[in-house]
């Protein structure tokens, strides 16, 4: 029990620093160009990290997952709202499920 108060107040200090410090160490508006492009699409491309590993365990086949998958991306890149784009995966989805359950009897 000792030893969850220490871990408690390391993680604490961590994840105060990670938020504290870039607020502290950078008084002045970031000119360069790869550092900006790089902090734009830094939460996009940890969100996409997190997110496309799990479309394939959240099914009970990696086929259904990359199908519901493949139509995501094809509806979003066609510019589709993101209620679509999530309605339209998750019909694939449970067709591609509907259909496998049914090719295996």
């Amino acid at each position: 029990m000792n030893n969850f108060f220490i871990y408690l107040a390391v993680m604490a200090v961590v994840t105060y620093l990670i938020r504290m410090l870039p607020l502290v160490l950078v008084n002045k508006k970031i000119e360069n160009k790869f550092i900006t492009s790089f902090l734009y699409y830094l939460p996009c491309s940890v969100l996409s990290i997190m997110t496309v590993p799990a479309i394939f365990y959240a099914t009970d086949s990696k086929i259904s997952a990359a199908a519901g998958f493949l139509a995501a991306v094809i509806f979003a890149y066609k510019g589709k709202s993101l209620m679509k784009v999530a309605v339209i995966s998750c019909v694939v989805v449970y067709i591609a499920q509907y259909l496998i359950k049914m090719t295996a009897f």
